[in-house]
């Protein structure tokens, strides 16, 4: 029963070396390689907007590349999130929201 069990590991050791061995090596883009748009669903001067804008500023910092904060107010952030579902889902438009949203989705069809 032993030397059954020693074979098994082996072989699985054996062909996970295999494997690893045979597969290639990927390089990953890097992010961001332009612009970032942060979304903010609440007016210019309110918390939401001030969050967005020191998050944004610490990423950009961080990051090397610029991010754009804009306030996209109305519809208790529905406005802004619509906006950034409707965007490219390749992580360049970000929002900045707060618990309303969640609120919104229940308290409304649209």
């Amino acid at each position: 029963m032993m030397v059954c069990l020693k074979t098994t590991v082996r072989a699985l050791a054996i062909g996970t070396l295999a494997i690893a061995g045979l597969s290639q090596p990927v390089a990953a883009q890097t992010y961001p390689s332009q612009n970032v748009t942060m979304i903010v669903a609440f007016p210019a001067g309110g918390l939401a907007d001030i969050i967005g804008r020191l998050v944004s500023t610490k990423l950009a910092d961080r990051l090397k590349q610029s991010f754009v904060v804009e306030n996209r107010g109305g519809g208790g952030g529905n406005i802004a999130a619509k906006a950034v579902a409707g965007a490219a889902a390749d992580g360049y438009t970000l929002l900045t929201t707060t618990s309303a949203l969640a609120v919104n989705h229940t308290a409304s069809k649209n």
